[in-house]
């Protein structure tokens, strides 16, 4: 990035086939475009016309709203949350950008997706609730049955629902689109989950960056952890790629990572030191590419990575709910 303290956080494939990301720091919403393999550009949209440049951002206003996590929603725009803000955002391919407000103060909105019934769902971090809005910005509400809980991350499901992590309760939630909640607590204390994803398994894995582990629960309510080899490695966030695995990000050990679905494991370190990497998406060219907070995407090529190891011959922390 052309300002190492804009705060790149996460990233998503656009419905355009290019990358979209967040600028937390500098309250902008980046695009890079294929090719690609090479630097982005920071330039103002119509200098990009002009200079067919790859790298646009796009500045949102206020600059603090600290724009967060964003997602691909079903109409065709981009959908972000502004934590700092407490809004949700919109933004178009051509660079339109609108807001939502939300009914509840102080929210700390963070995770986002599109659900299966064709809206937003969304956490609030600071109000303990899990928030859905329409692609015509009516919102709703559901407050969780745990007070404290931070709800962090969340996906959708393969079974229709809506699955999150509940950061300082130490547990996976789901909600259905009618918005029933189930908790499912984690075996581990001090876990901390945060990112979370579905995985080519049918099932659901998600990152515990209190623990160092690589976690993964069945739609049954089935829960799996796998130690990572360095446990303070702090794991952050985790995407499912096209072949049956898992990507994550080890932001205190300045590495990404792999886990298949048996649980075999794999690890790159970061040629930058102490890049602070958050969010990871599988882009259209099959590169990883992930948002490293210092200032860059960062990109690898997944034929790049050493040669998975085993993983125990049965994984500590197993339990079925």
């Amino acid at each position: 990035m052309s300002d190492g303290a804009a705060g790149p956080y996460a990233v998503t494939v656009g419905p355009d086939g290019a990358l979209w990301f967040t600028l937390v720091h500098a309250g902008k919403i980046g695009r890079l475009a294929p090719p690609l393999d090479g630097p982005a550009s920071s330039v103002s949209p119509s200098a990009a016309e002009e200079e067919g440049a790859d790298g646009v951002e796009f500045a949102l206003d206020p600059l603090s709203c600290g724009p967060t996590v964003i997602a691909t929603g079903p109409d065709g725009a981009l959908w972000f949350t502004e934590y700092r803000a407490h809004r949700i955002g919109r933004i178009t391919a051509d660079g339109e950008v609108g807001h939502v407000s939300l009914p509840t103060a102080e929210a700390g909105p963070f995770g986002i997706v599109a659900g299966p019934d064709g809206a937003l769902w969304f956490t609030e971090t600071a109000a303990d609730r899990i928030g859905r809005v329409t692609t015509e910005g009516e919102v709703s509400e559901f407050p969780l049955p745990v007070a404290g809980a931070f709800p962090s991350a969340i996906t959708a499901g393969p079974d229709g629902a809506l699955w999150f992590t509940m950061n300082q309760a130490n547990a996976i939630g789901r909600i259905t689109t009618a918005g029933r909640i189930t908790v499912f607590p984690l075996p581990t204390e001090g876990s901390a989950p945060v990112g979370i994803t579905a995985g080519g398994d049918g099932a659901l894995w998600f990152v515990e960056i209190g623990a160092g582990r690589i976690g993964r629960i069945t739609t049954d309510g089935g829960i799996t952890e796998f130690p990572l080899p360095d446990p303070e490695a702090r794991p952050h966030a985790i995407t499912a790629d096209a072949n049956g695995g898992c990507w994550f990000t080890e932001w205190g050990a300045n590495r990404i990572g792999w886990i298949g679905a048996d649980g075999e494991l794999a690890e790159c370190d970061l040629p930058t030191p102490s890049s602070e990497p958050h969010g990871l998406v599988q882009g259209p060219d099959g590169a990883i590419w992930a948002a490293l907070e210092t200032g860059a995407l960062a990109r690898l090529d997944p034929a790049s990575l050493p040669r998975p190891s085993a993983p125990p011959t049965t994984p500590p922390g197993t339990r079925r709910s």
